[in-house]
């Protein structure tokens, strides 16, 4: 899909004229660990039940109009799109927050990654 589709379903919404921020993030598999250790790749599996929770949730703060995430699921080069993340809503300071909350929830209780280590 990717972050242009995305972008182009939040244009397309009815309600798009109260859009006045649209926040995208692109993770991608980064060549090394946190600890530094080159890695090869990633291996991710996503949980598309506590996904749709979590859209849920967040669709329903202040002045969203639409949230959005794609993640790939499976193994990964480094380079690759690892997720996308779209939110869109009325002004920064509902948009901002709710881009930084959807992250981490989703880090946290929707995918699970194994680095792969050259």
């Amino acid at each position: 899909m990717g972050l242009t589709t995305l972008i182009e379903r939040v244009k397309s919404r009815p309600d798009y004229a109260n859009v006045g921020m649209i926040l995208c993030h692109n993770g991608v598999v980064r060549g090394t660990s946190r600890d530094g250790r080159p890695v090869s790749g990633l291996t991710i599996t996503v949980d598309h039940e506590a996904l749709d929770a979590i859209l849920a949730e967040q669709r329903q703060r202040p002045g969203i109009i639409e949230v959005l995430v794609e993640i790939s699921d499976g193994s990964l080069k480094v380079g690759d799109s690892v997720m996308f993340i779209v939110v869109a809503g009325d002004f920064r300071d509902h948009v901002i927050p709710v881009l930084e909350d959807t992250l981490n929830a989703v880090k946290k209780r929707v995918t699970q990654k194994t680095e792969h280590f050259i």
